[in-house]
């Protein structure tokens, strides 16, 4: 990951004082910046038509390794309300959200994190989205964040009716475990009595040793697991060698970081993609 240093980040404002002009915030509309995709999405719905809302998080991109360019710097030192995870999920915002002028709101506060395994025990795990009990007291937060308390809770509890939606899919099923890419998963895994194993750490680019892989590619046929999870936003070439060399299919379980240009084109959302993973993790499982 770049992290940009902070002398680029003031001549960066600098320029864009210049001649970036004004951050977006058309029509007298709440200048919200998120810094990537489940942010986003909460602004949209709870600030509504009131809030221009910016995703720093391209479509395609992965938010680990976002940069930011000098505009978009700007645009976040002068939006009314930042959105963004702290733990060090993208440091590069996290750099730039230092100097906001506006609002900030770190969606992970008052949250207790897990901590990573093995090498990344010192890191703790963001993914709280993925847990629909996590991700409502974050749409509560945003609500918070925005002035819109009601729109928020209205949201929040469709989330958490996804709650039992996974509580009744998961209740039954042949087996509890899962293999994938990388460890997005623990807070669902932990909510549902799932375990998660997954392939590389907390960072996805993280690389797993040739010994890493013949354990996992033993423990997929030891204990017959017949699908091995990828993810649209980083290569799937690890779990593709796994599954094939333990007999097993790949197949994508979604750790909703971004939409790809086609889920966008389609009209994809975190309901959608919620609800298309625990179709995955119910087959995998052999829920009934």
């Amino acid at each position: 990951m770049r992290i940009i240093p902070a002398a680029v980040v003031v001549t960066a404002l600098a320029l864009c004082a210049a001649g970036c002009g004004d951050a977006s915030g058309a029509n007298g509309r709440e200048r919200v910046v998120a810094a990537f995709y489940p942010l986003a999405f909460a602004a949209e719905q709870v600030g509504g038509a009131r809030a221009d809302v910016k995703n720093l998080t391209p479509p395609g991109g992965e938010p680990h390794d976002v940069e930011l360019t000098p505009r978009e710097v700007g645009d976040l030192q002068r939006a009314d309300v930042v959105l963004y995870l702290s733990h060090g999920f993208q440091p590069a915002v996290e750099q730039a959200v230092e100097g906001a002028q506006g609002k900030r709101a770190d969606a992970l506060a008052g949250i207790g994190l897990r901590k990573g395994g093995g090498e990344e025990s010192d890191k703790a795990d963001p993914h709280v989205w993925l847990d629909p009990v996590l991700f409502a007291r974050v749409v509560e937060r945003v609500g918070a964040a925005l002035g819109r308390p009601r729109r928020a809770e209205a949201l929040a509890r469709r989330v958490r009716a996804l709650d039992g939606r996974y509580r009744s899919g998961l209740a039954h099923c042949a087996g509890r475990q899962f293999v994938t890419t990388h460890a997005a998963f623990g807070y669902l895994a932990r909510r549902y009595r799932l375990h998660e194993v997954a392939i590389t750490g907390i960072d996805p680019e993280s690389e797993p040793s040739p010994q890493r892989l013949a354990e996992l590619i033993g423990l997929v046929r030891r204990e017959h697991l017949g699908t091995v999870f990828f993810e649209r936003l980083v290569s799937p070439r690890l779990a593709r060698t796994i599954a094939r060399d333990a007999g097993a299919k790949a197949r994508v379980l979604d750790p909703i970081e971004g939409l790809t240009e086609d889920e966008e084109r389609q009209g994809a959302d975190y309901f959608t993609l919620m609800r298309q993973n625990l179709a995955a993790l119910r087959e995998a499982l052999r829920c009934r």
